[in-house]
């Protein structure tokens, strides 16, 4: 089953996506939607936190200086990962599944995607490296890298009878820029010890040359999975609902601020 938002709106909020997939996981946990489902999005401008970030001394400032003078949609996530900048060069591909009784193995999930995403960027002629790349910004050992340089970054979001695996791949754009303003978010949030390269970040139409860029690989994709299904009504009205509970959870900013 494909779920598919090719381009959310700034004006959009960014937990709304977040909140897709919750309502995506526990319908599929229940047995009441096919699996796996892939969920790919893309938003206009927003800046995804993890909850870590969110818990540094000077988050909240450095939140509101994101929203307010560099026109980010600005949110926590309850996935594991770190800051991630989103804009319509980054595509997020998110693979749901229902849980095994008994088998809880992150890593083999990792891997899934990760094949997931090789098989399809070998038919434009890209292959990657898996591991750790030191100084990129949200860092895992499931970076995705080419050169040495990452493009990519998962991440995995568990309820308890199914669960999301979350990757945001950097497939057009300046990734210098990306890095730059994750440096300066941790700088003002009083992150210490949290530094982000910019030289060793990169999108793919920069680390492969003749990579077509965001648009036509979503195409690719959207096309290997088969047509996208719309959520019902009744999903997306539930997602609005997820997306401010989740809000009220995870952004603890002061009301009125």
């Amino acid at each position: 089953m494909l779920v598919s938002h090719p381009h959310l709106p700034k004006t959009e909020d960014i937990y709304y996506p977040f909140a897709c997939e919750e309502w995506l996981c526990r319908h599929a946990g229940e047995d009441r939607l096919p699996v796996p489902i892939v969920h790919l999005w893309r938003h206009e401008r927003a800046f995804v936190l993890g909850l870590r970030d969110s818990r540094l001394p000077n988050a909240a400032a450095a939140m509101d200086w994101l929203e307010r003078e560099e026109g980010y949609r600005v949110m926590v996530r309850n996935s594991g990962g770190a800051a991630v900048p989103l804009d319509l060069g980054v595509v997020n591909v998110t693979l749901i599944r229902r849980s095994v009784p008994g088998r809880l193995d992150m890593n083999a999930d990792f891997r899934l995607m990760a094949g997931l995403l090789a098989d399809s960027l070998e038919s434009f002629g890209v292959a990657f490296d898996t591991g750790e790349v030191s100084g990129s910004y949200c860092p895992g050992e499931y970076d995705l890298s080419v050169g040495g340089r990452k493009f990519c970054g998962l991440a995995q979001r568990r309820q308890l009878r199914a669960y999301a695996v979350q990757a945001f791949v950097n497939a057009e754009g300046d990734s210098a820029s990306r890095a730059a303003v994750v440096r300066e978010f941790y700088r003002r949030a009083g992150g210490a010890g949290l530094d982000v390269r910019a030289d060793v970040m990169g999108s793919l139409t920069e680390l492969h040359p003749g990579f077509p860029g965001a648009e036509p690989w979503l195409d690719a994709l959207q096309a290997s999975f088969g047509e996208p299904e719309p959520l019902l009504s009744a999903g997306a009205s539930a997602a609005r609902d997820i997306a401010a509970a989740l809000r009220s959870r995870y952004d603890l900013r002061p009301i009125g601020r």
